[in-house]
Protein backbone atom coordinates (compact mmCIF):
# COMPACT_ATOMS: atom_id res chain seq x y z
CA UNK A 1 0.00 0.00 0.00
CA UNK A 2 1.26 3.56 -1.37
CA UNK A 3 1.72 6.37 1.26
CA UNK A 4 -1.24 7.93 -0.18
CA UNK A 5 -3.33 5.11 0.10
CA UNK A 6 -2.67 5.09 3.57
CA UNK A 7 -3.31 8.62 3.77
CA UNK A 8 -6.87 8.07 2.22
CA UNK A 9 -7.76 5.07 4.24
CA UNK A 10 -6.65 7.40 7.79
CA UNK A 11 -8.30 10.02 6.41
CA UNK A 12 -11.81 8.09 5.50
CA UNK A 13 -11.40 5.83 8.78
CA UNK A 14 -11.37 9.68 10.80
CA UNK A 15 -14.55 10.69 8.76
CA UNK A 16 -16.60 7.46 9.82
CA UNK A 17 -15.51 7.94 13.25
CA UNK A 18 -16.65 11.69 13.35
CA UNK A 19 -19.97 10.61 11.74
CA UNK A 20 -20.43 7.74 14.01
CA UNK A 21 -19.30 9.78 17.15
CA UNK A 22 -22.14 13.18 15.78
CA UNK A 23 -24.71 10.40 15.90
CA UNK A 24 -24.05 9.00 18.98
CA UNK A 25 -24.05 11.98 20.77
CA UNK A 26 -27.20 13.07 19.11
CA UNK A 27 -29.45 10.15 19.59
CA UNK A 28 -27.99 10.30 23.17
CA UNK A 29 -28.34 13.83 24.24
CA UNK A 30 -29.68 15.30 20.79
CA UNK A 31 -28.23 17.37 17.61
CA UNK A 32 -27.97 20.70 20.26
CA UNK A 33 -25.52 19.04 21.95
CA UNK A 34 -23.62 18.08 18.85
CA UNK A 35 -20.64 20.94 18.62
CA UNK A 36 -17.39 20.56 17.11
CA UNK A 37 -15.57 21.04 20.31
CA UNK A 38 -17.49 17.84 22.01
CA UNK A 39 -16.73 16.02 18.80
CA UNK A 40 -13.11 16.82 19.04
CA UNK A 41 -12.89 16.20 22.71
CA UNK A 42 -15.07 12.55 22.18
CA UNK A 43 -12.96 11.18 19.08
CA UNK A 44 -9.50 12.86 20.53
CA UNK A 45 -8.68 14.84 17.38
CA UNK A 46 -8.61 18.67 17.54
CA UNK A 47 -10.84 20.93 16.01
CA UNK A 48 -8.91 21.85 13.10
CA UNK A 49 -8.93 18.18 12.02
CA UNK A 50 -12.75 18.11 12.00
CA UNK A 51 -12.80 21.09 9.77
CA UNK A 52 -10.37 19.60 7.54
CA UNK A 53 -12.99 16.75 7.23
CA UNK A 54 -16.33 19.02 7.30
CA UNK A 55 -16.67 22.65 7.47
CA UNK A 56 -19.43 22.65 10.20
CA UNK A 57 -22.23 21.02 12.15
CA UNK A 58 -24.58 21.65 8.82
CA UNK A 59 -22.02 19.44 6.61
CA UNK A 60 -21.88 16.65 9.59
CA UNK A 61 -26.09 16.79 9.78
CA UNK A 62 -25.91 15.67 6.29
CA UNK A 63 -23.01 13.10 6.25
CA UNK A 64 -25.21 11.52 9.13
CA UNK A 65 -28.27 11.72 6.91
CA UNK A 66 -26.57 9.79 3.76
CA UNK A 67 -25.58 7.02 6.30
CA UNK A 68 -29.56 7.36 7.66
CA UNK A 69 -30.73 7.03 4.17
CA UNK A 70 -28.89 3.62 3.21
CA UNK A 71 -29.75 2.01 6.64
CA UNK A 72 -33.13 3.02 5.62
CA UNK A 73 -33.24 2.01 2.09
CA UNK A 74 -31.60 -1.27 3.24
CA UNK A 75 -34.00 -1.53 6.04
CA UNK A 76 -37.36 -1.46 3.94
CA UNK A 77 -35.89 -3.19 1.03
CA UNK A 78 -35.18 -6.50 3.60
CA UNK A 79 -39.21 -6.02 5.21
CA UNK A 80 -40.51 -6.15 2.10
CA UNK A 81 -38.32 -9.02 0.36
CA UNK A 82 -39.48 -11.17 2.91
CA UNK A 83 -43.53 -10.62 2.05
CA UNK A 84 -45.84 -12.81 -0.28
CA UNK A 85 -47.76 -10.36 -1.74
CA UNK A 86 -48.39 -6.78 -2.92
CA UNK A 87 -50.26 -6.08 0.09
CA UNK A 88 -47.54 -7.46 2.86
CA UNK A 89 -45.11 -5.44 0.94
CA UNK A 90 -46.64 -2.52 1.00
CA UNK A 91 -47.53 -2.92 5.22
CA UNK A 92 -43.63 -4.88 5.65
CA UNK A 93 -42.40 -1.56 3.74
CA UNK A 94 -44.81 1.01 6.36
CA UNK A 95 -43.75 -0.93 9.13
CA UNK A 96 -40.17 -0.82 8.46
CA UNK A 97 -40.32 2.58 7.65
CA UNK A 98 -42.28 3.71 11.17
CA UNK A 99 -39.79 1.42 13.07
CA UNK A 100 -36.45 2.80 11.37
CA UNK A 101 -37.95 6.52 12.66
CA UNK A 102 -38.58 5.32 16.24
CA UNK A 103 -35.17 4.01 16.38
CA UNK A 104 -33.29 6.57 14.97
CA UNK A 105 -34.82 9.69 16.21
CA UNK A 106 -31.87 12.05 15.92
CA UNK A 107 -30.81 10.02 12.04
CA UNK A 108 -34.26 10.50 10.97
CA UNK A 109 -34.43 14.42 12.33
CA UNK A 110 -31.05 14.67 10.36
CA UNK A 111 -32.95 13.51 7.22
CA UNK A 112 -36.33 14.89 7.36
CA UNK A 113 -36.26 18.12 9.80
CA UNK A 114 -32.82 19.90 9.83
CA UNK A 115 -30.54 21.43 7.28
CA UNK A 116 -27.84 18.99 6.13
CA UNK A 117 -27.48 20.77 3.01
CA UNK A 118 -28.23 18.15 0.52
CA UNK A 119 -30.78 18.30 -2.58
CA UNK A 120 -33.89 16.51 -2.23
CA UNK A 121 -36.01 15.87 -5.22
CA UNK A 122 -33.64 17.59 -7.52
CA UNK A 123 -30.64 16.31 -9.91
CA UNK A 124 -28.07 17.42 -7.19
CA UNK A 125 -30.13 14.91 -4.97
CA UNK A 126 -27.07 12.79 -3.31
CA UNK A 127 -27.42 8.91 -4.36
CA UNK A 128 -28.51 7.25 -0.49
CA UNK A 129 -31.05 10.11 -0.86
CA UNK A 130 -32.44 8.84 -4.11
CA UNK A 131 -32.03 5.07 -3.25
CA UNK A 132 -34.22 5.48 -0.24
CA UNK A 133 -36.89 6.82 -2.34
CA UNK A 134 -36.06 3.95 -4.60
CA UNK A 135 -36.50 1.22 -1.68
CA UNK A 136 -39.92 3.01 -1.10
CA UNK A 137 -40.62 3.04 -5.58
CA UNK A 138 -40.00 -0.50 -5.51
CA UNK A 139 -42.87 -1.81 -4.05
CA UNK A 140 -44.89 1.54 -3.59
CA UNK A 141 -44.84 1.49 -7.68
CA UNK A 142 -46.70 -1.94 -8.45
CA UNK A 143 -50.14 -0.73 -6.17
CA UNK A 144 -50.15 2.90 -7.47
CA UNK A 145 -53.13 1.91 -9.43
CA UNK A 146 -54.41 2.74 -13.23
CA UNK A 147 -53.20 6.24 -14.43
CA UNK A 148 -51.54 7.27 -11.54
CA UNK A 149 -47.75 7.79 -11.73
CA UNK A 150 -45.78 5.70 -9.70
CA UNK A 151 -43.44 8.34 -8.09
CA UNK A 152 -46.28 10.90 -7.27
CA UNK A 153 -47.94 7.92 -5.11
CA UNK A 154 -44.42 7.00 -4.12
CA UNK A 155 -44.08 10.65 -2.56
CA UNK A 156 -47.70 11.07 -1.61
CA UNK A 157 -47.98 7.26 0.57
CA UNK A 158 -43.89 8.37 2.06
CA UNK A 159 -45.96 11.67 3.29
CA UNK A 160 -48.44 10.34 5.07
CA UNK A 161 -45.50 7.71 7.05
CA UNK A 162 -43.51 10.92 7.39
CA UNK A 163 -46.71 12.67 9.17
CA UNK A 164 -47.52 9.36 11.31
CA UNK A 165 -43.79 8.87 12.25
CA UNK A 166 -43.45 12.41 12.99
CA UNK A 167 -46.57 12.94 15.16
CA UNK A 168 -46.45 9.95 17.42
CA UNK A 169 -42.74 11.51 17.75
CA UNK A 170 -44.12 14.39 19.10
CA UNK A 171 -47.20 12.81 21.32
CA UNK A 172 -49.58 14.47 18.77
CA UNK A 173 -50.90 10.40 18.37
CA UNK A 174 -51.08 7.14 20.96
CA UNK A 175 -47.93 5.24 19.81
CA UNK A 176 -50.28 1.70 20.50
CA UNK A 177 -52.11 2.76 17.73
CA UNK A 178 -49.04 2.12 15.15
CA UNK A 179 -50.59 -0.99 13.96
CA UNK A 180 -53.82 0.02 13.09
CA UNK A 181 -53.00 2.94 11.25
CA UNK A 182 -50.59 1.40 9.45
CA UNK A 183 -53.80 -1.01 8.38
CA UNK A 184 -55.49 1.87 7.54
CA UNK A 185 -53.17 3.49 5.54
CA UNK A 186 -52.69 0.13 3.64
CA UNK A 187 -55.94 -0.36 2.86
CA UNK A 188 -57.13 2.87 1.81
CA UNK A 189 -54.39 4.23 0.16
CA UNK A 190 -52.48 1.70 -1.38
CA UNK A 191 -54.95 -1.04 -1.94
CA UNK A 192 -58.05 0.95 -3.23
Amino acid sequence: MSVQERKQRERAERERLIVATARELAEQQGWDAVTTRRLAERIEYSQPVLYSHFRGKREIIGAVALDGAAEMAVAVRAAASTANSPRERVAALARAYLDFAARNPAVYDALFQLDGGLAFADEDTPEPLKDAFAALLESLGEVAGEGVAPGLFTEVFWASLHGLATLTRAGRLPPEDIEPRVELLVDRLAMT
